[in-house]
């Protein structure tokens, strides 16, 4: 599983991700792992960032491990309950890493426009890492996006937003959960054929 076929899009949130945030590391540490781009990363616009990240996943045939961050969950969301099945299978699962909560009443009003969240289960392996302080989401909102989801979670204490304002840099940590989504996504694949 843990090999060169797969492909690692890294999809970060608002404002996307500086070049000291863990998805930044991330993304210079795993091989053959690339960026979704959004045009407007400050007044981000549900079409078009769900759009971007259709054209990352159909850009390669090869399979793909998807690893977001805040609103980049949501858009992970949003796209899944959209997509052609023919894109939705070469995505093998996501790493949903602080899901914003963009429904909450202190959410941003840039980000409005991505609710409601859909709620339907992810049809590929999934996990949620969120935080019990977080300030995007709360605890039982986290929990209950993991159970929509079908997603397996875990929940850090004191992490913050999980980003660099919340001293996740390097967030080496982090790759538990994503061995942790790997041996899942080995585990399912090996049901299915």
């Amino acid at each position: 599983m843990r090999n060169e076929s797969i492909r690692y899009l890294i999809v970060p949130g608002w404002q996307g991700s500086p070049d000291n945030h863990w998805q930044s590391h991330w993304q210079r540490s795993l091989p053959n792992s690339a960026r979704v781009e959004q045009q407007d990363w400050l007044t981000p616009l549900r079409a078009d960032w769900v759009q971007a990240l259709e054209q990352a996943v159909a850009a390669d045939s090869s399979p793909v491990i998807l690893i977001a961050h805040s609103l980049g969950c949501i858009t992970v969301a949003h796209w899944a309950a959209t997509a052609s099945p023919a894109l939705l299978g070469r995505v093998r699962g996501a790493l949903l890493v602080a899901p914003a909560d963009v429904e909450r009443p202190t959410c941003a009003p840039a980000l409005r426009n991505f609710a409601p969240i859909p709620m339907q289960a992810l049809p590929f392996p999934s996990q949620v890492v969120s935080s019990d302080n977080d300030p995007a989401v709360n605890v039982p909102r986290a929990l209950y996006l993991a159970q929509s989801w079908g997603a397996e979670v875990g929940l850090l204490a004191s992490a913050g937003h999980i980003n660099v304002k919340s001293g996740h840099e390097r967030w080496e940590q982090g790759f538990a959960y994503l061995y942790r989504l790997q041996g899942r996504i080995e585990q399912h694949t090996l049901r299915r054929a």
